[in-house]
């Protein structure tokens, strides 16, 4: 029975694994994502969350014990400047893990795991760009749609006064096409 035995062992040596945490913790605050099996990916978070916890209060106590287990200087302070102010009021859950499958060669669980704040990753782990300029292109679409219809009602030098203000920096060649027909179409009514 396994009654309160906690912790994966990894097939390492308590210092081999303490080792392994580390470096895992460094690379995850450095990259702010990285991937692993899962279960280093779960024992890393249990590692990695206390650090952030403990950093979250600066001082020199607290630099100097997050400083025992990551030791690269350049991560210690994007820790405490950067990672800390952006995790901000998050009582906890700084971590998230995505399943990836099996790796080839050895069919091992493999997993992505990274910081909530800063990478928003799909059930595939691929990082969801598209998503954002999708929405982007929704965004602007409706600002040209908009813009074509002050274009009918209005005159040519009220619609480039109103498409500098309103479109947006993705929209700018569809509008400004836009405005040239319709101010085309206007001067051939006239």
């Amino acid at each position: 029975m396994r009654h309160r035995v906690r912790g994966r062992k990894l097939n390492r040596t308590a210092s081999h694994r303490l080792a392994t945490f580390r470096a895992l913790a460094t690379a995850l605050f450095r990259e702010k994502k990285i991937k692993t099996t899962i279960s280093k990916a779960k024992e890393l978070r249990g590692f990695a969350e206390p650090l952030i916890s403990r950093a979250k209060e600066d001082s020199v106590a607290n630099r100097r014990l997050v400083a025992r287990h990551i030791q690269d200087d350049k991560v210690l302070k994007e820790l405490f400047n950067e990672i800390v102010p952006k995790v901000g009021d998050r009582p906890g859950g700084y971590t998230r893990i995505v399943k990836l499958g099996q790796r080839r060669g050895d069919a091992a669980e493999m997993a992505i795991i990274e910081l909530v704040d800063y990478n928003d990753v799909n059930s595939k782990g691929k990082v969801t760009k598209a998503k954002v300029k999708k929405e982007e292109i929704k965004d602007a679409k409706v600002i040209a749609e908009s813009v074509k219809e002050v274009v009918t009602e209005s005159k040519p030098e009220v619609v480039e006064e109103v498409a500098e203000e309103v479109v947006a920096e993705n929209a700018v060649e569809e509008v400004t096409e836009t405005v040239e027909e319709k101010t085309e179409e206007t001067k051939e009514d006239k």
